[in-house]
């Protein structure tokens, strides 16, 4: 069984960075995209960023792009997420996710793998 653990939670000032990681244990993903997806309270997750199985590929949000980059880290079998120029808006509980497909979906139906989810603030 696959468990995804994200870290690098925290707040931070409008304008700010952080940098969100998430390790998967139970079996390499060598072969699976992996994406990041954000929940507001008493929202649907909606997605951030993903990444396909080799890197290559990668998709954002409208809202996140030019601003969020997304990683492997083939270290901790799974991806990275570094969030610059950080809004208000951006805050939320962040999610791992893994697919069995080697592609990204924007669709959270999509993945069969989550991570528990992390707090991210951004004050004003």
């Amino acid at each position: 069984q696959v468990q995804l653990v994200e870290s690098g939670a925290g707040e931070v000032q409008a304008g700010g960075s952080l940098r969100l990681s998430c390790a998967a244990t139970g079996r390499r993903l060598n072969d699976n995209a992996m994406a990041w997806f954000r929940q507001y309270p008493g929202k649907e997750r909606e997605f951030v960023a993903g990444i396909s199985w080799n890197g290559d590929s990668t998709d954002f949000a409208a809202s996140v792009r030019g601003r969020f980059a997304i990683g492997r880290d083939s270290a901790k079998n799974g991806v990275w997420l570094q969030m610059n120029s950080l809004k208000p808006e951006d805050t939320a509980v962040y999610y791992c996710a893994a697919r069995r497909s080697a592609f990204v979906s924007l669709s959270q139906g999509a993945y069969m793998y989550w991570g528990q989810g992390t707090q991210v603030t951004v004050s004003s």
